[in-house]
C-alpha cells in the first residue's frame, strides 16, 4: 500500500524541555500509495459486508417521513463535538440548539463551546453541500474547508510545511504511532486524493473508507485532520447520491469502536505493492471496519427514524384531542402556521417567533397564536434567552436526539446493556 523511510531527527531544543525529550535519532515516516486507478479485489466476505451496509443507507432514504433530512444537522452537532470528546465537553443539544440559534438572533448565557459546536455545525454542512455538488475537488477546496474549521491562528491553517506525528512526544517524533509523509510529498498525494474522490472506480462505501484512510494517513494539516476526514466521508457519499437526505453518524460509531477503529487504520499502512496479497488484506481488514461502521450507524439511524415517526403520530393524537375539547370539529389546515410549524420541529426544535416568521414567512400575529397554541397543549416548553425574551422547545425532540447519542456511545449500541463509554449529554428526568 506504500513505503516507510527512514529518516533522522536532530534534536532542536538545548533547554526548556523535558530532558528526556531532548532527543535526536531515527524514526519513519509512511508515505501510502495512489489512490487514483488503484485495482481492488475484495472478497465475498468483506464484498457482502459492503453490500449489507450500502442496503442499510439507502432504506433511510425511503423513510415515511424523511425526519432524518430535518435532523442532520444535530446528527452534524454530535459529529461537531466528536473530537472535544477527548476533553471531556459534550454540549447538549438544547444548548447547541440554542447556539444556531444565536447565530440568527440575540441568545444570551451561551458557552463557548456550544457556540463552537453550533458555528461547526453550519461549516461541515455547507462544505459538504458545496463539495458534493462540485464537479471537481482541488486542493485549494480541502484547504478552505480546514481554514474555515481553523479559523486562527492562521499559522495552522493551509497544507503543511513542517513534519508532523501521531503519539509519544510533543517533542520528536522517535515514539510515535503513526508519522505521516514529508512535507515534500504531500501535495502530490493531496492531488492523488482528490482525483480519487471526483471518479467512481470503486463503490461509494469502499471510496469512502479509501479516501478517509488515505486522508488520515497523509495528515496534510498542521491542525483539524480528524474534523475534515470525517467531513471527507459525509462528501463522499453525499457525491456519490448514498445519502442524498440523511447525514450518517459515522464518527461517533467509529468513536465508540475505537480500538476497531485505531486497529483498521493501523492494518492500511502496510508497505507494499498495489497488488500484493499483503496490501489487498489489510484494505480489505480496514473496509470491513468502515462497513461495519457504516451499517450500524444506518440502523441507528433508522432507528431515530422510527422514533421520531411515534413522536409525529403522538402530537397529532394530543392536537386531535385537544381540538375535540375545544368543539373544533375540522382538522388543522395543512397551511396554518401551526402544522408548518409541526412539519418542521423535528429540525427546529428550538424557536422564536422571530424564527417562525423568518423560516416559515408567516406573520408574527400568526407565528405568536401558533407557538402559545403548542405551549398550552404541552407539545412546546418555553424557557428565558435573554431580558424579557423566550424560546420555544420541544423538549421531546431534543431527548430523542440525546437518547440516540448516549445509545451510539454504547459499546452496545444500547445504554440498557452497556453504559456510554464517553461523555455525553444525559436526558432529562421525566
Amino acid at each position: 500500500m506504500g513505503h516507510f523511510t527512514s529518516q533522522y531527527w536532530e534534536n532542536p531544543y538545548d533547554s526548556g524541555v523535558p530532558r528526556a525529550d531532548r532527543r535526536s535519532g531515527e524514526y519513519q515516516t509512511y508515505t501510502p500509495s495512489a489512490l487514483t486507478g488503484m485495482r481492488l479485489a475484495i472478497g465475498p466476505e468483506v464484498d457482502a459486508e459492503v453490500a449489507a451496509a450500502e442496503r442499510a443507507v439507502r432504506a433511510l432514504n425511503r423513510g415515511t417521513y424523511q425526519d432524518l433530512g430535518l435532523v442532520s444537522r444535530f446528527l452534524l452537532r454530535s459529529e461537531a463535538i466528536a473530537s472535544s470528546y477527548i476533553e471531556g465537553i459534550a454540549p447538549s443539544p438544547r444548548n447547541v440548539a440554542l447556539a444556531e440559534l444565536a447565530l440568527e438572533e440575540d441568545v444570551r448565557g451561551l458557552s463557548d463551546t456550544a457556540q463552537q459546536v453550533a458555528r461547526n455545525m453550519t461549516i461541515v454542512r455547507d462544505a459538504s453541500d458545496a463539495l458534493s455538488e462540485k464537479e471537481v475537488i482541488t486542493v485549494a477546496d480541502l484547504g478552505a474547508l480546514q481554514a474555515s474549521l481553523i479559523p486562527a491562528p492562521t499559522e495552522l491553517q493551509g497544507v503543511r510545511a513542517t513534519q508532523n506525528w501521531i503519539g509519544g512526544s510533543r517533542y520528536h517524533p522517535l515514539e510515535a504511532a503513526h508519522v505521516p509523509p514529508p512535507p515534500d510529498e504531500v501535495p502530490a498525494l493531496l492531488e492523488d486524493l482528490v482525483r480519487y474522490m471526483a471518479g467512481a472506480t470503486h463503490s461509494p462505501i469502499i471510496q469512502a473508507a479509501l479516501a478517509h484512510a488515505q486522508f488520515e494517513m497523509i495528515h496534510p494539516f498542521p491542525d483539524g485532520n480528524g474534523r475534515v476526514g470525517r467531513a471527507l466521508i459525509h462528501t463522499v457519499l453525499t457525491r456519490r447520491g448514498l445519502t442524498a437526505e440523511a447525514i450518517l453518524p459515522v464518527s461517533l460509531v467509529l468513536a465508540t469502536l475505537h480500538e476497531e477503529y485505531i486497529d483498521g487504520l493501523e492494518s492500511f499502512r502496510v508497505e507494499g505493492g498495489p497488488e500484493s496479497p499483503q496490501v489487498f488484506a489489510a484494505i480489505e481488514t480496514w473496509v470491513s471496519t468502515f462497513a461495519n461502521a457504516v451499517r450500524i450507524a444506518a440502523e441507528q439511524a433508522a432507528g431515530l427514524e422510527r422514533r421520531l415517526a411515534e413522536l409525529r403520530e403522538e402530537w397529532s393524537r394530543i392536537i386531535s384531542e385537544a381540538r375535540r375539547r375545544e368543539g373544533k370539529v375540522r382538522a388543522t389546515r395543512r397551511n396554518s402556521a401551526l402544522s408548518t410549524i409541526l412539519d418542521s420541529l423535528p429540525g427546529t426544535p428550538v424557536l422564536t417567533t422571530s424564527t417562525v416568521t423568518r423560516v416559515h414567512g408567516v406573520t408574527t400575529t400568526a407565528a405568536q397564536n401558533a407557538l402559545a397554541q403548542l405551549t398550552e397543549y404541552g407539545i412546546l416548553e418555553t424557557i428565558s434567552i435573554g431580558r424579557a425574551r423566550r424560546a420555544y422547545v420541544s423538549l421531546d425532540v431534543l431527548d430523542l436526539l440525546t437518547r440516540s447519542e448516549r445509545a451510539m456511545a454504547s459499546r452496545d449500541f444500547d445504554t440498557a446493556s452497556s453504559p456510554p463509554m464517553r461523555p455525553v449529554p444525559v436526558p432529562r428526568v421525566r
